[in-house]
């Protein structure tokens, strides 16, 4: 079948249907307009036949005669998600419905696949993501989903904006993973003969840009860690990081709830929302609670960074962890948190003052140098942003890049490198700064209201089909 290069579309669903809004049954408009989109519904009365054709903006009813449409013999034989262009006049049919009056029409493309059925749409799980092009035309939910991920993305970047930050680009291709604790990707780069490391976080190169003069910056963009798929992972995912010269922690958690909750507002017109059938609030400000304050609450006993060691690892094993000789106290009271609290937070709430074993970029806390001043937001039982002041100290970030490269010799695929670049930067002098990073997938998850992190990413990672 030849098809036409073009077509000279003039109208959308959407904007007929609210221009057009004061036809009354069995009005016309004298009106005609070229629509185009794909046919997701087809029926055929006689010597009249009705399409229901979706475009990006919505749905539209077409009208055929056979009497007044060209071709109407073929019209009436088209297939379920074929394109279609037509041109005719905006009426209200008799029943009210209102219709594009098919004059003259063109297939713009021929649909080969069966798209579903117009009220259940795809249900075939594997489908659904492998071939979201489909997913996306039978399931209005799948469109919902990637449109308010959109929309919160738009109005983070505007926020930021508005707060005088520098939106800026750094490297995917990176010669040492660090920034995060995480396991890399590793590809290699053969006109330098050289491995290099998909990033596992852009935070290095952001306070870099900071020691060289931009007091406020940040990024949009992808990460990759080698690690597990399941609902709220995906090895690729986006997050916003960002940096201000002069703030500390404090400076940016009352940024943190203050960007979120406005873009709630943004996308959803409310902070009160509902998540999986159960109300929840983004409204400000969020609780402040340190990690130890949670872990007592969950555990029953008053347990800390201070608590020996070995009370703290007995603690994991009652809860079916084991605390591995590598871990010291900071890193078992983590997971004794993790274990213990993380699934219980469900409004927003900030996480405070976590250990240095466990926050090798964060500054010592100003009242208990084996803490940080570090933060992370849970909500819904999960992790939503990171942040702290930023350790500026080259001579303390080389100590703690040290002790990272020893748990890696001892077998941690997670564990930062000694990245000797950003040392040298940091000897040039990082002002007071804080930073924040927000996973945009699992907060797009709370927007859209969905349990499964593929259903906020537009092609998710799949495991390859092999012939």
């Amino acid at each position: 079948m030849t098809t036409p290069y073009s077509f000279p579309h003039s109208a959308y669903c959407a904007a007929l249907r609210d221009t057009y809004d004061f036809l009354g049954a069995g009005d016309e408009s004298g009106v005609s307009v070229n629509v185009a989109g794909r046919v997701m519904l087809l029926r055929t009365q006689g010597r009249l036949a009705f399409a229901t054709m979706r475009d990006s903006t919505g749905e539209i009813q077409l009208f055929a005669l056979s009497s007044a449409t060209e071709r109407f013999e073929d019209f009436a034989k088209l297939h379920l998600g074929d394109w279609v262009g037509v041109t005719g006049e905006v009426v209200r049919t008799k029943r009210g419905e209102l219709s594009v009056k098919v004059s003259t029409w063109t297939v713009l493309a021929e649909a080969r696949r069966n798209f579903g059925d117009k009220w259940a749409g795809i249900a075939d799980f594997d489908l659904r993501y492998r071939h979201r092009e489909a997913d996306l035309w039978a399931n209005e939910s799948s469109r919902t989903s990637l449109a308010r991920r959109s929309a919160l993305m738009r109005s983070i970047r505007e926020r930021c904006w508005a707060s005088q930050f520098m939106e800026v680009e750094t490297p995917i291709l990176n010669a040492v993973p660090s920034g995060a604790y995480a396991r890399p990707f590793v590809t290699y780069h053969n006109a330098l003969g050289s491995e290099f490391y998909l990033r596992i976080a852009p935070e290095l190169w952001l306070k870099r840009l900071v020691v060289g003069g931009f007091e406020r910056v940040f990024e949009l963009g992808r990460i990759f860690r080698n690690e597990g798929v399941s609902p709220r992972h995906n090895p690729e995912f986006t997050t916003l990081e960002l940096y201000a010269a002069y703030w500390d922690y404090d400076d940016m958690m009352a940024f943190t709830e203050e960007l979120i909750a406005g873009a709630a507002r943004d996308v959803l017109g409310t902070t009160e929302i509902t998540y999986q059938g159960r109300p929840f609030s983004f409204a400000t400000p969020w609780p402040r609670r340190t990690m130890a304050e949670l872990a007592s609450e969950a555990v029953g006993e008053e347990v800390s960074v201070h608590t020996p060691r070995e009370r703290l690892a007995a603690l994991l094993v009652e809860r079916d962890v084991e605390a591995l000789d590598a871990w010291g106290p900071g890193r078992c009271l983590a997971e004794l948190f993790e274990v213990a609290c993380e699934e219980s937070l469900w409004d927003p709430v900030f996480v405070i003052d976590h250990p240095v074993e466990v926050s090798p970029l964060a500054r010592r806390h100003r009242g208990d140098p084996e803490l940080t001043e570090r933060f992370e937001s849970y909500a819904v039982g999960r992790e939503i942003s990171n942040g702290f002041s930023e350790l500026n100290d080259p001579d303390d970030q080389r100590r703690r890049f040290e002790e990272q490269a020893k748990l890696g010799a001892a077998g941690d695929l997670e564990a930062m490198q000694i990245d000797e670049d950003y040392i040298k930067a940091l000897e040039w002098g990082l002002p007071p700064t804080a930073g924040l990073g927000v996973g945009i997938d699992r907060l797009a998850m709370l927007i859209a209201d969905v349990a499964n992190i593929r259903e906020v990413i537009a092609f998710p990672t799949l495991k390859p089909v092999r012939d």
